[in-house]
């Protein structure tokens, strides 16, 4: 067994204990110190109100991207006012974190329901200082190329959706800023692997449109048991609009949950992801293979291209009452340069297991513990909220 294996299981087992022993302490208490409700004097007044919450505590995650990272998170689950049943809880969720390979990472992926669900608003915000290890372009990059640049990013992603036609569907546009500066990396290894070739790769910066139709019916945003979420954006940028480099981005990610049992015990989600790329694209805008999303068991960013396409099944399962579950996951993707290059036995795939810490029994919102395996590597990931 290789020695990340063995720290891997060794930390998996440490924080496996530590979490057995704060459920015996009665994990309520601990998670409503750190609950607060902005709403609550309301809510007494009138129950129909949803009663918001804003949690906020310190956090810790590991990724073999960032190691283990130490910070602080916070989420905030509201409704506006005149909204009921219908309408779903709003999320935004925001981290700062500070990393063992010292990474500075501050996140919001935000979705925002408005009353009767008229309107989504949802997004990116993200700052990082981010090192990153590099191999080259393609899908048969050698794992000697290796090479590790820093790189500044900030995002600034939001889009607007209407909802039109049919309950659940969604139109709409937004926004999309990308900015990559102070890129800086080993001369030897600059030098070794050319990067100065490659468009985009000392920095570049990204600034345009984007059109998207959305149908979210997913009962749960955090951890949906059921329903589907289709969502495809296009989205054009240019130097007019302050970019440095004038393509496309057109992506997909399609989702669906079935539930197994009537005691709602056993979930079965699938999620088909593309990302297709053309004109003058820049490094940072290609397409990355692995994560703690989808590919689990590689590394993100161990292939890159134009183009991505990946899918992935899950069978999750909570067990009665108890606060645990457990979840199996396999798939499969590949990146091309080219969308004729993608061939079915090219795809390579990933498979793992994991087991799930219910922090919160009203939001269904896990602790995700997952070993995930692929061609030649695997890896632990411990963060917070389902993958897909």
């Amino acid at each position: 067994m290789k020695l990340i294996t063995i720290r891997n299981v060794i930390l998996f087992a440490l924080i496996i204990f530590n979490f057995q022993w704060v459920q015996g302490q009665n994990l309520e208490k601990i998670a409503e110190f750190f609950t607060f409700y902005p709403n609550k004097k309301a809510h007494q007044k009138d129950s129909t109100l949803y009663l918001q919450k804003f949690i906020a505590a310190p956090v810790m995650t590991y990724s073999p991207e960032t190691n283990l990272a130490i910070g602080t998170g916070a989420k905030y689950l509201f409704k506006f006012n005149g909204s009921g049943e219908e309408t779903r809880a709003s999320n935004i969720p925001m981290s700062i974190r500070y990393t063992l390979n010292n990474q500075f990472i501050f996140y919001s992926g935000f979705e925002v329901f408005t009353n009767q669900e008229k309107w989504v608003i949802e997004g990116n915000l993200l700052f990082q200082n981010y090192p990153r290890l590099f191999y080259g372009i393609g899908r048969d990059s050698p794992k000697e190329n290796e090479l590790e640049y820093n790189y500044y990013q900030f995002l600034f992603e939001p889009i607007f959706l209407k909802q039109m036609f049919a309950k659940y569907l969604f139109i709409g546009a937004g926004i999309r800023y990308n900015t990559i500066s102070n890129v800086a990396f080993e001369e030897e290894d600059a030098i070794a692997v050319g990067p100065d070739n490659i468009t985009g790769f000392n920095g570049s910066t990204s600034s345009g449109v984007e059109a998207a139709i959305l149908y979210d019916s997913r009962n749960n945003i955090l951890n949906a048991e059921n329903g589907w979420y289709i969502e495809a954006t296009y989205g054009v940028y240019g130097k007019a609009l302050g970019g440095t480099h004038a393509f496309q981005l057109t992506r997909f990610d399609v989702r669906h949950f079935l539930g197994l049992s009537e005691s709602g015990q056993d979930i079965l989600g699938f999620q088909l992801l593309g990302s297709f790329s053309s004109g003058d694209v820049p490094f940072n805008e290609l397409a990355l293979l692995g994560g703690n999303e989808i590919m689990r068991g590689y590394r993100e960013g161990r292939y890159v291209d134009r183009h991505l396409m990946a899918g992935q099944m899950e069978y999750r399962r909570s067990f009665g009452d108890s606060r645990w579950g457990a979840v199996a996951f396999v798939g499969a993707g590949d990146v091309a340069n080219t969308v004729s290059n993608f061939k079915l036995s090219n795809f390579r795939p990933n498979y793992g297991a994991g087991i799930r810490f219910k922090l919160d029994k009203t939001e269904n919102l896990n602790l995700r513990f997952d070993y995930g395996f692929g061609q030649s590597s695997n890896y632990f990931y411990f963060t917070i909220a389902e993958a897909f």
